[in-house]
């Protein structure tokens, strides 16, 4: 008995184990079923570049063992999205070619020396060449948008030029190097751009919409999601990444070619500069209430204070303005009605102030009245942001009766402090 339960403890252990990895991957689908979808697509542009290798009568005369870099570019320009598709395997064809052209003519001017100083002429040239792309890396803009491409450039260049050196057919390799990155890059975007395409632009779009969401989620007295917008804190990697992809796709659905995708960043940068402050004031008012639980506490749960007013309001403004990016319309009557009593509520919050004479409630209510006034503030700054997207994007006017709802936003389960104070 002893020896059986060993031999089946193993075979026990991998099917605890197998049924995990299922449940994992199952989840996952769940939780996006696009991901499924991009793992056919990839699993699809590798078997059509594959093609191009086990199809010896067709292309290998051509080609030769070479035909390998169109199912190796696959595997490295297919990104989840169009955008991030296009990115790259623009970027690496541009630095393929360009780096290709140089490569030979580093070549024929190293020729022109005799044959002791030609190792010397292309070394030094891949050293120039290398430092002046690995400098450029640093500036800002090229790095942003063209970083991926210069590694390649560099990448090609030095191979061109090793190959050149040890006696290979150097226009023929330049060519055949090109010409399967091209074939690559091909199969990719016929395979991201045509099958189910996901598009960096309308996740950009629903990110920047949901986000406000969040901050709305915050700002209700009466919610039981409360840390939602600590999401919102993380974000701008993520933002970066949509915006510079979203700048290489094609116009599609309701976004144009010139679609001004640069306001996205501005209003995700507002977004969070809301978000630290919410973050300020969670900090304080969760650290208050501990500290004093009968009287800042007590003082936070009235119903009809100014600073109940300032927070249903604001919330109110930040929900319309999800809304209006979601559908791409814009509503700004009830946004300027609810930011008229988010403000009247903020300057009775700085009246009330002055009627407090303790001192320590001074310094308590002083300090949570300037976070949520500055909050407001934030708040206007996001409402003139997303007028501006608004004008620029053309959005259509609409009813207020008309407004999309918006979807839910990730379900955060954290306990909500109600943030409400009166001022007697």
């Amino acid at each position: 008995m002893d020896n059986r339960n060993k031999k089946d403890s193993p075979t026990l252990s991998l099917n605890i184990s197998i049924c995990r990895l299922y449940k994992k991957l199952n989840e996952l689908a769940k939780d996006d079923p696009r991901r499924v979808i991009h793992s056919i697509k990839v699993g699809l542009a590798l078997s059509l570049a594959s093609t191009f290798y086990f199809v010896g009568p067709l292309l290998a005369c051509m080609f030769h063992e070479r035909a390998m870099w169109s199912v190796v570019t696959v595997v490295l320009v297919m990104e989840f999205t169009v955008g991030g598709t296009l990115t790259k395997g623009l970027n690496r064809a541009f630095a393929t070619l360009l780096a290709s052209i140089l490569g030979v003519g580093a070549h024929h001017l190293s020729v022109q020396f005799v044959d002791r100083v030609e190792p010397l002429a292309l070394g030094f040239l891949v050293f120039l060449i290398a430092v002046s792309a690995t400098f450029a890396r640093f500036i800002p803009e090229l790095r942003t948008r063209y970083d991926y491409g210069v590694m390649i450039f560099i990448l090609t260049f030095c191979i061109v030029v090793l190959s050149s050196y040890q006696g290979e057919k150097l226009l023929m390799l330049a060519y055949q190097r090109f010409s399967t990155i091209a074939i690559g890059v091909v199969i990719a975007l016929f395979t991201s751009i045509l099958l189910f395409p996901f598009w960096a632009g309308e996740d950009l779009h629903r990110m920047t919409a949901y986000n406000l969401e969040k901050l709305a989620t915050f700002m209700e007295a009466n919610s039981t999601s409360f840390e939602g917008y600590k999401t919102v804190l993380n974000s701008k990697a993520i933002e970066d990444s949509l915006v510079n992809n979203a700048r290489w796709e094609p116009g599609h659905g309701r976004f144009k070619f010139a679609h001004p995708w640069k306001q996205y960043t501005k209003i995700g940068a507002l977004t969070r500069r809301c978000a630290y402050s919410m973050e300020v004031l969670h900090v304080f008012v969760t650290k208050a209430n501990s500290q004093m639980p009968t009287e800042l506490e007590l003082r936070c749960r009235s119903d009809h204070s100014p600073c109940t007013e300032l927070c249903i309001a604001s919330s109110k403004v930040l929900k319309g303005l999800a809304s209006s990016i979601l559908s791409m319309t814009t509503c700004s009557t009830a946004n300027y009605e609810h930011m008229a009593v988010a403000t009247l509520a903020s300057e009775q919050l700085k009246t009330s102030l002055l009627d407090t004479c303790s001192l320590s409630r001074v310094v308590h209510e002083a300090t949570v009245i300037s976070l949520l006034v500055e909050i407001v503030e934030c708040v206007k700054q996001i409402v003139a942001s997303v007028e501006e997207l608004a004008v620029l994007a053309q959005f259509k006017n609409c009813e207020v009766s008309q407004r999309a709802t918006v979807s839910p936003v990730v379900d955060v389960e954290a306990p909500h402090v109600a943030i409400a104070m009166d001022g007697q």
